[in-house]
Parts: structure tokens; sequence; C-alpha cells
């Protein structure tokens, strides 16, 4: 999979303008994994925010938990590794965040209940 990637790498280098060139040459540019695994990661974003649509009663507390948590601390992560990847910063910013909303969702719908 890797000499294929590197053929259509190498293929496609020879299209990028001028003006892409700092983007597709950077550290942490569509190059590298840097790049690509926050881009696959939106899709946890795209998730949670269909889950809006969900009734309560039906989201996991311990899931959303979970993906609350590795969104704050991917966060912090991805400033202090080097090179800082900024795109890794923001998708966890909004995992945490769509996350932190829906936790806001289960425990509001749980005091309901108790009341």
């Amino acid at each position: 999979m890797s000499a294929i990637y590197r053929g259509v790498v190498t293929a496609v280098d020879r299209f990028v303008p001028r003006a892409m060139r700092p983007l597709w040459e950077h550290e942490a540019g569509p190059k590298t994994v840097f790049f690509w695994a926050p881009a696959m990661k939106w899709g946890l974003v795209i998730a949670s925010i269909a889950d809006i649509q969900r009734p309560v009663e039906n989201l996991s507390a311990p899931q959303t938990s979970a993906l609350a948590a590795t969104g704050v601390i991917w966060s912090r992560y991805s400033l202090v590794i080097t090179p800082k990847n900024y795109s890794l910063f923001s998708v966890n910013v909004f995992v945490a965040a769509t996350n932190l909303y829906q936790l806001f969702r289960i425990f509001s719908y749980n005091r309901s209940l108790k009341q």
C-alpha cells in the first residue's frame, strides 16, 4: 500500500500549484499521516452532530465520555508535539465540544427523570 501511496504522491506532486506548495510540503501536510489521521477523524464529529437528532435515552454516557476525554487530551497533545498539528487540534476540539454537548444532554435528561 505504501508503494501505491508514494506513487500517487509522486504523480500528483507535478500538478500542485506554486501557491499550494507550502501546504503540500509542510511537515504535517498531505504527504504525511499527520494530515490524513485528522482528516479521517472528522467522521467522529459528523457522527456526534448526527447524534443530536437521536433521543437522549439512546445515547451512551460511557462512550460519549470517552470521546469527550480523548478530544480534550488529544487537543492538548497536538500542540506539544513537533510539528505542531493544528488540523489535529481543530478536529479534537470539535470532538470534545460535540461530545461535551451530548453529555450535557444526557445529564439534563437524567436530572429531569429524578424530578
